[in-house]
């Protein structure tokens, strides 16, 4: 059975998500503090955290730092409704995903869902489909799904679950303009939402890993009103 890690001080919150996420299928270990919650989820063997900022003990954004130093797996978030500010550091730090208080139980079970649909198109090609080459190259920077690796200029850059899958969606499309909607669905494997700017700030961390171009020049670049390209190098067809 899937096992979901819930760290938050709700007591009431606790109890209902593992109701609800008991019906779903999910088996459900839930957490009060901050510092026990980052080591239950180093410790166990959970397909993923849903974690809350205000904990006590450790906030959320340090047990998120905690995981990340050696573990990617997934996290989403719980934030304040309207506290922008909080998911983007959420996301900045390595969150797969967010849902602001109060929220629907079916819209964090549709996030998981998305979540676990992403990470089994990462292991699996399905039967009668054409394999992408493992590697993909771009200028500087070569990607390889099969190790899940990405290099620029033979240096290794350390990328989120999320932040590979978005860059191998560019790099595969690289020199063409891809939608907002669109990469929201193959990088987070869910719907755009009205006032979701997750995939925004995901893009705006790959950009400060990756760097710009030699010359300067920006490696993806914002199509105002419709969505993100990776541009290809001077001198490339």
């Amino acid at each position: 059975m899937n096992r979901i890690l819930v760290i938050d001080d709700d007591i009431e919150l606790c109890e209902l998500l593992s109701d609800y996420l008991g019906s779903e299928g999910f088996a459900v270990e839930t957490v009060n503090h901050g510092e026990h919650g980052a080591q239950q989820a180093l410790a166990g063997e959970y397909v993923l955290v849903v974690l809350d900022i205000m904990l006590p003990g450790m906030n959320g954004f340090d047990v998120l730092r905690k995981i990340r130093e050696s573990s990617k797996l997934p996290v989403i978030m719980l934030t304040a409704r309207g506290d922008d500010i909080d998911r983007i550091v959420g996301l900045e730090l390595g969150a797969d995903d967010y849902l602001p208080k109060p929220f629907n139980p079916r819209e964090l079970v549709a996030r998981v869902r998305a979540i676990q649909r992403r990470t089994e198109m990462m292991v699996s090609t399905p039967a009668g489909a054409t394999p992408y080459s493992s590697e993909v190259s771009v200028g500087d920077v070569m990607l390889n799904s099969a190790c899940r690796s990405v290099k620029r200029d033979g240096e290794l850059i350390e990328l989120t679950s999320v932040e590979f899958t978005l860059l191998e969606v560019l790099l595969r499309q690289a020199g063409q303009v891809i939608s907002r909607e669109e990469l929201v669905e193959k990088a987070l494997g869910r719907r755009l939402s009205a006032y979701d700017r997750s995939i925004d700030v995901h893009v705006s961390a790959l950009r400060k890993k990756l760097g710009h171009y030699s010359g300067n020049s920006e490696r993806i670049k914002t199509i105002r009103g419709v969505g993100y390209l990776y541009s290809l190098p001077e001198g490339s067809s």
